[in-house]
């Protein structure tokens, strides 16, 4: 077992020995620009110890000159006193990125902060091996950089040339790059137009990529600093805000990194549309005033274009003459002229030869020879305009812009004509006595006149349902037209082209639709319209006159299909967030197998107006109502969850979706399988309510001081923490607003804020007395720190908080801001110092005494010499020996 142990740990010292740990920055020297952030990081590799490792910055002036300590990841304290400040304000921060990787931060870069950035991380490592710091020089560089744009003009027509000026220079003192970049903001969208540089390459917004390939953009540089840029041929969509943008870059490991930029606005460019200007007016050439014509059969017709633009040498104009709405002649932007040859041209009738031609510059005249009555009805000129965007198309010819389309007035031009005549009866050869029976209708045409010879007769037959069946306008059926050619209309093509339906003629002058297997939609009037056709002077056959047959009636009794819808109520929204869901069962008679659409409707109140929420078709296909927030479609499902049963479910429940709730379903039939859904019946469910009540998070606030007493130049410090109770929001949905106030006299009425905090967490500090600062910090979500540094006796007083908190409301989806709390007070008392305010006293007392008593000696002594002597003399004898004997 020992040895096992033994042999183990040796296994452990020698797998830690081959690890050689690596500091690694980025490699230098690193330039900036002076007040722009800096950012430098730092990672280590090869380690032993704890994932999480611990960063020390440094500073040195020169590689071997004393470090001086900035900022550290494990030790607060670690600041030289120059950086403290710096460090504390978060002008220098370390920001950790991974376990083994920080990033150093200066968030505006000074020309006293370049220097040579020591990374250091202490060890972990079992043995000591590999580096454990890496250095890299930061130079800071004045910011030079000009921006200089030339003001745009306010107005460009549009196919006209725009071109940007923009000066962009600096100050060459270490080996950067500058580059420039233009921009246009149209509302609040902001494009890129093209950049150059800082390598020398171009590159070009999304919008503006195939204009600069095709040269419509294009780039001119200039001296000094200055570049052009050229926009052809603007369009109305590049009317905008234009910005010019320099920046200025340096080349560090194969990358290139933005040092400082400087945008400048160059002005605002209104592109008018053409279509503002263009005029566009129709004349005869016979009588310009006058907006009709009459001609005979045989004439010629001539009518003149007239056009006026501004900035016509810059597009290209397509002019097409229409009658009646459709086209008979073009004249394309290269000159061509085609006439028009299609179907809706001989289904006109059209008898006249047309031709087309440019006079002048924006005129164009119309000539249409041997007119006929089918040429008769309103001539309208139409105008595109184009502008060319260069380059070539997919097809490879040129890429166009239709700039403007404007049509004139019309003007009438009438053929005198005679037209054929005939009378119509329509009557039933079989008429169905209930549902699934054949119907035969047959329409004769009697007394036909004036149909010239090889004239023809077609028929349209049209369908008016009942009243209560939609839709109740008048549908066609099919037409045969004059050569016997089969028309279906759109409500009816797949029955005609099942044989379901079938529209024949079964004698020159009588027609006859059939309906195999009558349906309950099929009952309503018919009509059958005859129309005579001629050959025109081309050989085409053309529609001269039409007839209406009076209208008959099919119809039978028939068993009423039945519709009853019942909505449910399967999870109820009780609170704002919460998901509401409903069934919708469906109970149907007389119907069969049918097919269903959903219309999931919404009120607010019963007297409001409907919001449809979603749909579901009979083909099962979901799509969202106009009322329907886009934001919020993931939180909509409507499903088939049975043969005949719906399931709607509304996630995230807000108070905008209080209201009723119910479900309008159609029931849809088909004759056969392949044709088109045939609507039979409709219903509405009984009503499902979402009523809840908004009941916000509720709030406590609370003061509270560990030492409501302290000595004067000490910090003071107080909490103020708050509570929630109820349904309380998520960390990142609640914000305060922490306000605090002090009064000198306990309790005091007049206040006066010292500090305040919004809920964006910027702190604003009232301005107080001279020695005392006040800072307000964030402990964690609910508690707010109150700090006094410094204080003294103007301190001293009644300190609350007031407090406004914010939260986001899961039934509003916005802010929304509580009632304002106010905590009890806490008095501050600022100790009484008593020698330092005894001891001036004393030493004024103490000297004055003194003072007193020196003056009171000397005074003395004055008054003993001057009041105290006799001022009578005795004169002695000369000789001491007659004296004594005197004696």
């Amino acid at each position: 077992m020992e040895r096992c142990l033994l042999t183990l740990a040796f296994g452990l010292l020698a797998l830690g020995g081959c690890l050689a740990r690596v500091v690694k920055v980025p490699p230098g020297p690193l330039i900036r620009v002076q007040g722009q952030p800096v950012s430098i990081r730092c990672d280590v590799n090869d380690y032993s110890g704890p994932s999480e490792q611990d960063f020390e910055w440094t500073i040195s002036s020169t590689p071997s000159a004393p470090k001086t300590k900035i900022i550290s990841t494990f030790d607060a304290t670690y600041s030289h006193p120059s950086y403290s400040k710096h460090v504390a304000s978060g002008d220098i921060s370390v920001a950790r990125l991974l376990d083994n990787e920080v990033e150093l931060k200066i968030a505006e870069v000074k020309s006293q902060d370049a220097g040579f950035y020591w990374c250091q991380t202490p060890s972990t490592d079992s043995v000591y091996s590999g580096n454990y710091e890496a250095q890299v020089q930061l130079i800071v560089i004045p910011n030079t950089l000009t921006v200089t744009p030339q003001i745009l003009p306010a107005e460009v027509l549009e196919g006209n040339d725009i071109t940007l000026s923009c000066s962009v220079t600096r100050n060459l003192t270490f080996p950067t790059y500058l580059s420039i970049t233009w921009l246009v903001t149209s509302g609040a969208t902001s494009e890129e137009i093209l950049t150059f540089g800082p390598h020398g390459d171009v590159s070009t917004g999304a919008k503006f990529a195939r204009r600069y390939t095709d040269g419509s953009v294009r780039l001119v540089p200039g001296k000094n600093g200055l570049f052009e840029l050229v926009i052809s041929r603007v369009m109305t969509s590049d009317a905008g805000t234009y910005k010019c943008s320099g920046a200025e870059w340096t080349h560090e490991k194969d990358s290139w990194t933005k040092i400082v930029e400087s945008t400048k606005e160059m002005g605002t460019v209104k592109v008018p549309s053409a279509g503002q200007s263009l005029s566009v007016n129709a004349s005869s050439s016979s009588s310009p005033s006058s907006t009709s014509l009459l001609l005979s059969p045989g004439n010629t017709l001539t009518l003149v274009c007239s056009i006026s633009i501004d900035n016509l040498p810059a597009l290209a104009l397509e002019v097409t003459w229409l009658a009646n709405d459709r086209e008979i002649i073009t004249m394309e932007r290269n000159g061509v002229v085609v006439i028009s040859n299609t179907s809706s041209t001989v289904a006109q009738g059209r008898r006249g030869e047309a031709s087309m031609e440019r006079t002048a510059a924006g005129v164009y005249r119309l000539g249409v020879t041997g007119v006929s009555g089918e040429d008769g009805g309103e001539y309208v000129c139409r105008v595109r305009a184009f502008i060319d965007k260069g380059g070539k198309s997919a097809g490879g010819g040129g890429r166009w812009h239709m700039a403007a389309e404007k049509k004139s007035s019309p003007v009438v031009v009438k053929v005198a004509q005679i037209k054929p005549n005939f009378t119509l009866t329509l009557e039933p050869v079989r008429n169905p006595q209930m549902t699934g029976e054949p119907t035969e209708l047959a329409c004769h045409v009697t007394n036909i006149i004036h149909l010239p010879l090889g004239g023809r007769l077609g028929v349209t037959w049209e369908h008016t349902p009942l009243p209560g069946n939609d839709p109740q306008a008048s549908q066609t059926i099919g037409s045969l037209d004059g050569s016997g050619n089969l028309l279906p209309g759109a409500m009816y093509a797949d029955r005609l082209k099942s044989s379901v339906m079938s529209l024949s003629r079964v004698q020159p002058n009588t027609f006859r639709l059939q309906i195999l297997g009558t349906q309950e939609i099929d009952m309503g009037l018919y009509v059958c319209t005859v129309s005579a056709w001629t050959l025109d002077s081309q050989g085409d056959m053309v529609n001269t006159a039409e007839y209406k047959s009076p209208p008959l009636n099919v119809r039978w009794d028939a068993k009423r299909p039945s519709l009853n819808v019942v909505a449910k109520r399967i999870r109820e929204a009780s609170a704002g967030g919460a998901t509401f869901e409903m069934s919708c069962t469906v109970v149907t008679q007389n119907l069969g197998d049918p097919g269903y659409s959903v219309l999931i409707q919404s009120q607010e109140t019963l007297k409001s107006s409907v919001k449809t929420i979603m749909t579901l078709s009979p083909d099962n296909v979901v799509q969202h109502g106009g009322a329907t927030d886009p934001n919020r479609r993931d939180n909509l499902v409507l499903t088939k969850s049975g043969p005949a049963e719906f399931r709607f479910r509304l996630a995230g429940v807000q108070l905008i979706d209080r209201g009723v709730y119910w479900c309008d379903i159609t029931a849809w039939t088909k004759q056969q399988p392949g044709q088109t859904w045939t609507k039979a019946t409709s219903s509405e469910s009984n009503k499902v309510w979402i009523d809840f009540q908004e009941n916000g998070p509720s709030f406590s606030i609370a003061i509270q001081s560990d030492d409501t007493s302290v000595y004067p130049s000490k910090t003071a410090k107080m909490k103020c923490s708050l509570s929630v109770s109820g349904s309380s929001p998520k960390t990142d949905d609640l914000a305060y607003e922490v306000h605090w106030f002090f009064t000198r006299l306990r309790g005091g009425q007049t206040t006066t804020q010292v500090a305040s905090i919004n809920r964006y967490g910027i702190v604003k500090a009232e301005t107080r007395n001279s020695s005392s600062e006040i800072s307000v910090v964030r402990i964690d979500t609910h508690t707010y720190l109150l700090n006094i540094f410094g204080t003294q006796d103007s301190d001293s007083g009644e300190y609350y908080c007031v407090a406004t908190p914010w939260y986001l409301s899961a039934s509003t989806g916005a802010w929304t801001q509580a009632g304002e709390l106010t905590t009890s007070r806490v008095f501050l008392t600022v100790q009484f110092a008593v020698w330092d305010s005894l001891k001036l006293p004393l030493l004024y007392g103490a000297s004055a005494s003194i003072g007193v008593g020196l003056f009171s000696l000397v005074l003395g002594l004055v008054c003993a010499q001057c009041c105290c002597r006799n001022t009578s003399h005795i004169p002695r004898s000369r000789s001491k020996l007659s004296d004594m004997e005197m004696d």
